[in-house]
């Protein structure tokens, strides 16, 4: 059974840029040049010289209240970019227009506006704009004005961002990929200048950037200090959402918050564009539908059921994602395609999952995917034409990742042929087998440390697949732990990895364990090469797989 692929573009732009015309691109998207009230800074001919002619304040009508000028609280972000459009995000301090222009020039003389959205309390103040009819393969410049709700006349502050869309011929193209962000007690620490790993990842300019879950931690509160083995301290940023796990819709919302208040992910954000899955903490840990959290006492809330809804919304509501179709839910799952290279199928292996406790025995298989989330991964990657088809999993295939005595994530631990949900993972690699789908490549996250994996029928139980790989990367800002057990179902052979040293575990991010992936593809030979790196941007390991 086959889901139409949802398939948006978007770009980004930083916490706080936009100005004249005259300022240089790299000026104007890390200055954090901002047009406070629109008229007050020259502009040049076009939508900017008009969209500041506009922007006087009106005469108040009658019970009409003439406040302050709307503004931005967490920058811009963008993501979903294809090769005609994007989505673009913005939050405001109060109810506001969200106005979107594009342009192929930063002076945005030619600009276009594209789309406007109405920020209102009911979705926290957040917005997002989808971005249709762009040129392929091209950069584009966009600006978000914020106007007042009630006068769109009243201008507040603009942003200005950049994105480049997907080529509609063979080039190279580039990304990054990770995930846990602030988790374990491991927040923003302005001592140290924040989440820096998100400016190293920034300085590689990568064509987009897959967050692989966990990119909040709703269920992992902060404190001001916590003291290092060494006697030294570290110290959080914290704000009221943070100090216990997220139950209400505001408690959510606030996490998602917390993360943008970092300089560096704003920046990052601002240049970057992303592609966003979950996984259990934007929740609660290790969390499956029909869950009750029956023995952990910091819950007034019980129904994972109830929490999982609230933390899917602030999701939708703080991220540049459009919800799936044509699940009335609003799928998470999809595929993004970036130009003739490139498909990204990115699964959502938490919502659709069974009891950790229940079938992981079982030979006739348990749910990790869905029947009809895999059907859909199989059809995709059987009808996809581009070179390399990049499967970002949340959860990994071959790495155990336990719950308590249960299990959590696919592999459940013991050699031989597929149980459990190792069941519907072999349906996927023996349908690749059969249909000849050459060039896939896996990249997850979540085990908190970084590895390469390399999976071949020769060592495994089972014969009905090809060989192939899964590269790990993680955490971005959160503990550092590992390594875990590997099982042996689908043969894997662990390449490399880096872990904290015995004995140790939760190792803050000052202790330099924290990494990131990227994936570059060669326009003219079409390899593909593989990169694991630290937050430095040091390269620990990399490989150069050949396209076939």
């Amino acid at each position: 059974m086959t889901a139409p692929d949802h398939q948006t573009d978007s770009c980004t732009d930083p916490g706080g840029a936009g100005g004249p015309a005259s300022v240089g691109r790299r000026t104007l998207l890390r200055g954090g040049a901002v047009l406070a009230a629109a008229g007050t800074v020259g502009l040049g001919s076009g939508i900017g010289a008009a969209a500041a002619a506009g922007s006087a304040p009106a005469s108040a009508r009658p019970g009409q209240v003439l406040g302050g000028r709307p503004t931005f609280t967490s920058g811009v972000q963008a993501g979903d970019v294809t090769t005609r459009g994007g989505v673009i995000w913005a939050r405001s301090d109060r109810p506001a227009l969200m106005t979107v222009e594009v342009s192929g020039t930063e002076s945005f003389r030619s600009a276009r506006t594209v789309g406007v959205a109405r920020l209102t309390d009911a979705s926290d103040r957040t917005g997002v704009v989808a971005v249709n009819g762009l040129p392929a393969g091209s950069e584009v410049f966009y600006r978000v004005r914020l106007s007042a709700a009630d006068d769109p006349r009243r201008g507040g502050e603009t942003l200005v961002g950049r994105f480049r869309t997907a080529p509609s011929r063979a080039r190279d193209v580039s990304l990054v990929w990770s995930g846990d962000v602030c988790g374990q007690g491991w927040g923003i620490n302005p001592d140290i200048g924040g989440m820096k790993i998100f400016e190293t990842m920034r300085r590689l300019s990568p064509d987009f950037a897959i967050c692989s879950g966990d990119f909040v931690y709703s269920d992992g509160p902060l404190t001001e200090t916590v003291t290092l083995p060494d006697g030294t301290v570290w110290r959080n940023l914290v704000i009221d959402e943070k100090r216990k796990v997220a139950e209400t819709l505001a408690e959510f919302r606030g996490n998602f918050r917390y993360n943008l208040m970092d300089t560096n992910l704003r920046a990052f954000n601002r240049e970057v564009p992303w592609v966003f899955q979950w996984d259990d903490h934007e929740t609660t840990n290790n969390w499956y539908p029909g869950e009750v959290l029956t023995s952990d006492t910091r819950y007034t809330e019980k129904r994972v059921d109830v929490l999982s809804a609230r933390a899917r919304q602030a999701l939708f509501e703080y991220t540049p994602t459009l919800p799936g179709r044509p699940d009335p839910a609003g799928r998470l799952y999809r595929k993004i395609s970036y130009g003739p290279l490139l498909d990204v199928f990115v699964l959502d292996m938490r919502s659709y999952k069974n009891d950790n406790t229940v079938g992981q025995n079982d030979p006739a298989g348990a749910a990790i995917l869905g029947t009809r989330q895999r059907d859909w991964l199989i059809d995709g990657l059987r009808n996809s034409r581009a070179t390399w088809k990049v499967i970002a999993n949340d959860l990994p295939i071959g790495i155990v990742v336990p719950d308590g005595t249960a299990i959590e994530g696919v592999a459940q631990g013991a050699p031989g042929a597929p149980l459990g949900r190792e069941v519907e993972i072999a349906q996927v690699l023996s349908a690749i087998r059969r249909h000849r789908v050459r060039n896939t490549v896996w990249v997850t996250a979540d085990v908190h440390y970084t590895a390469a994996l390399s999976y071949h029928p020769d060592r495994a139980a089972i014969r009905d697949f090809d060989p192939f790989w899964e590269f790990v990367a993680g955490p971005l800002n959160a503990g550092t732990f590992g390594p875990n057990a590997l099982d042996p179902t689908f043969g894997p052979e662990q390449v490399y990895a880096r872990t904290p040293p015995a004995g140790q575990s939760n190792l803050p991010p000052s202790a330099g364990l924290q990494f990131f992936g990227r994936l570059a593809i060669d326009g003219g030979s079409r390899a593909l090469t593989v990169e694991l790196r630290d937050a430095t941007g040091g390269i620990l390991w990399s490989k150069a797989l050949p396209a076939r």
